[in-house]
């Protein structure tokens, strides 16, 4: 065996088609989104126009000719990368809202006198203002108990809401 043998490992052509379909899908899942998702995926410039040109199909023949030119780009480009950024452009809105389902719960444990919560929220958000956030459990808790609408709830869960925003911020200027 020579070392050129060695160095090409021998794929069967039943892989070399679920790659080659494996890389449609990609393809396939890159055409369902919108420009503005689309603009947010560092895409070379051919890919990107082949993506735009196939939108543009209604003709099935030609859509289905056009998706199998966007599969031959895709084996040219380093398709690992796209997948990320598409995997990040997709599920982006499901950490918006856990976080928002967590800041919500907060509020609610804030108002709801539970010590512990404000524990978790001075160890996660060191910078908050600790006198400003007793003042806005307080009111938010006396609109409660008065039933008056939440008018201090809703500032309460604004202000720790912009206090993760910005302790976020801090972290990405960090790894910078």
């Amino acid at each position: 065996m020579s070392d050129n043998d060695s160095e090409h490992e021998w794929i069967s052509k039943s892989q070399k088609k679920r790659d080659c379909h494996a890389l449609q899908k990609i393809s396939d899942r890159l055409l369902q989104l919108k420009r503005e998702e689309l603009s947010l995926i560092d895409l070379p410039a051919e890919l990107e126009d082949a993506i735009k040109e196939t939108q543009r199909i209604h003709s099935n023949s030609a859509l289905k000719r056009q998706r199998q030119y966007l599969g031959k780009i895709m084996r040219s480009v380093d398709s690992e990368a796209i997948e990320q950024q598409l995997n990040r452009v997709l599920h982006r809105n499901d950490t918006n809202t856990a976080q928002f389902r967590r800041i919500e719960k907060w509020r609610d444990r804030l108002i709801e006198n539970d010590k512990e919560v404000l524990g978790e929220i001075i160890q996660q958000l060191p910078d908050v203002d600790r006198h400003h956030l007793h003042n806005l459990v307080r009111q938010a808790a006396k609109e409660s108990k008065e039933q008056k609408p939440p008018a201090a709830a809703r500032k309460l869960f604004r202000y720790l809401k912009d206090a993760v925003s910005e302790s976020n911020r801090q972290l990405v200027g960090k790894k910078c």
